[in-house]
């Protein structure tokens, strides 16, 4: 899903070709239905002369006027190409609506638009607005240990506190820029808000390869693994380290999200001068247990059947062990059995291609995919004699919290950490929104960006300690 929405927020430019046909400028709306999500889309497709070009809009995402590829008209059919991401859309014009296909990688969904720009205008009311009550600064620092690679962010301050405690805010898994934007939310804006008004500093950046920080060359953000991540966390920490002029140096800590949650245990297991780290929803036991246990609670969001969540996780096993034993031919190993699951539930794999197979077992076999599965929680954690603050929400399915919690809990007390809490908090999802279920396909939905009940805890926690 996320590679999917990925085609909605990075920019190509171009146009091409109009042949004589019926006119299909002007604006068409439609819905992508992803993983029982709804995805509105408003195409506005224009013509300068005879080159036609198209603008996209993914209110959901609170994304307007991205350009696409080219985009080709013949007679009364509209091709849209975005070529860099091996995407299109494919629609033909029938009773004044454009029937049609939306794919990529080999990913095909039937998507109909029909005319207008009719879209839902998405609420977030915790968004903070301008002027803010406090200093913000643009800010850049390097990361020696990744090429020099230089990354953007954005430095807040309390203007009427002198060197105040500051956190560092670390992404979840993905591309992810400063604010961690997903869906139309911006859940690192409106922590950095709010810590920043009640006196705290934040620092928040963009990941590698992401918005206004450079990519690691030649990998871009491809492949880079976790622990990558964690230098360049650890940079981060570093450069706040020079700037004594603006905080107190003593008091520099990491507020992780999902994969965030356990970069931060990883780089304060090696420092012994970070002040603090405040877990959202991080793990507590292997990727591989993440991920399988994902996938189950997944499932029975969706309402798929027992028998087929009991097979699928059999299967899914055996891959797990085929990409951590790393065989020669593992690639083979892994289609044989993805081809069986289809033999056994073909009704169950609506849109699964032998492109879509091969782009599945790719990400798979990724070396951030292959790292992620087999680091251990525990090994850092044990070794973390900072604060530790770890919450969850009561209906996270990604990180489930009660495998996840106790994971983290046991581990610091191996390591005889003296200053942790462990907290669930009741009816929040993995973004720790209020949600009736937990399912992925609510966070869009939800107006609230994060629960006051959790951001007043970590201020509470912080302001105890510091």
């Amino acid at each position: 899903m996320k590679k999917l929405i990925g085609v909605l927020i990075v920019t190509f430019i171009g146009a091409f070709w109009s042949l004589n046909a019926q006119d299909l400028t002007g604006d068409w709306n439609g819905e992508l239905e992803v993983q029982g999500m709804k995805l509105p889309l408003v195409f506005h497709i224009t013509k300068n002369d005879q080159t036609l070009s198209t603008n996209l809009d993914s209110p959901l995402q609170g994304a307007k006027d991205i350009p696409t590829g080219s985009t080709l008209q013949i007679n009364d059919s509209i091709y849209v190409f975005i070529p860099a991401l091996g995407a299109k859309y494919a629609g033909k014009l029938q009773e004044d609506k454009l029937i049609g296909i939306f794919s990529q990688g080999g990913l095909t969904l039937p998507l109909t638009l029909s005319r207008g720009s009719a879209s839902k205008a998405f609420n977030r009311p915790q968004e903070p607005k301008e002027p803010f009550p406090y200093l913000v600064e643009e800010v850049t620092f390097k990361n020696p240990k990744a090429n020099n690679i230089t990354f953007g962010g954005t430095l807040t301050l309390p203007k009427n506190v002198k060197n105040p405690p500051v956190a560092i805010l670390i992404s979840g898994s993905g591309g992810q820029n400063r604010d961690e934007e997903l869906l139309g939310h911006k859940p690192f804006l409106v922590i950095a808000d709010y810590l920043t008004r009640k006196g705290i500093a934040v620092l928040r950046y963009d990941d590698r390869g992401i918005a206004s920080s450079e990519a690691y060359v030649p990998l871009g953000f491809k492949d880079n693994t976790t622990l990558d991540f964690a230098l360049d966390a650890e940079a981060a920490f570093d450069y706040l380290k020079t700037r004594k002029d603006a905080v107190d140096i003593r008091k520099i800590g990491f507020i992780g999200h999902s994969e965030g949650g356990l970069i931060a245990p990883i780089v304060a297991s090696q420092r012994k001068d970070i002040a603090f780290c405040i877990l959202l929803a991080g793990p507590g036991v292997n990727g591989t247990e993440v991920l399988l246990t994902q996938a189950r609670r997944n499932g029975e969001l969706a309402g798929e059947k027992e028998e087929f969540i009991a097979v699928n996780e059999t299967y899914t096993k055996k891959i797990y062990e085929i990409i951590h034993a790393k065989p020669a031919d593992e690639k083979a190993k892994i289609k044989v059995l993805f081809k069986e699951l289809l033999d056994k539930y073909p009704g169950s794999m609506e849109g699964v291609t032998e492109k879509s197979i091969d782009a599945q077992i790719a990400s798979l076999t990724s070396d951030w995919m292959r790292t992620f599965m087999k680091l251990e929680p525990s090994v850092y954690l044990t070794e973390v004699q900072c604060p530790v603050l770890a919450i969850n929400g009561e209906k996270d399915f990604q990180v489930l919290p009660k495998i996840n919690l106790p994971g983290i809990e046991q581990a610091l007390q191996k390591g005889k950490n003296k200053d942790f809490t462990i907290k669930e908090l009741p009816n929040l999802n993995h973004l720790f929104q209020n949600s009736q279920t937990g399912a992925f396909s609510e966070y869009g939905q939800i107006e609230e960006t994060i629960s006051p009940i959790a951001l007043e805890l970590m201020f509470n926690w912080l302001k105890e300690r510091f």
